[in-house]
């Protein structure tokens, strides 16, 4: 399994969503992305979206400048 960091600090929703999930289109199930989000609505839409796609969010840490780390387990695709 692979570990990948992918930087959105300053991304307006909802494209930090989209250039989440497109990231995480490109990784193996079981690969982990640790994604840097501004705090608030960015955080939440894309902790609540990755977690309807059937991933597992298994972090949340803040830093000392109030952004926060998503470390984000790739699941299973879900079919439509």
């Amino acid at each position: 399994m692979a570990e990948f960091d992918l930087d959105l600090r300053g991304v307006a929703c909802p494209m930090n969503f989209v250039k989440t999930r497109l990231f995480l289109d490109k990784i193996q199930e079981g690969d982990l992305v640790r994604v840097l989000l501004d705090g608030g609505e960015p955080l939440e839409s894309v902790s609540e979206s990755v977690e309807q796609d059937g991933h597992t969010v298994e972090a949340k840490d803040e830093d000392q400048e109030g952004h926060f780390m998503l470390s984000i387990r790739k699941g299973k695709a879900q079919i439509c």
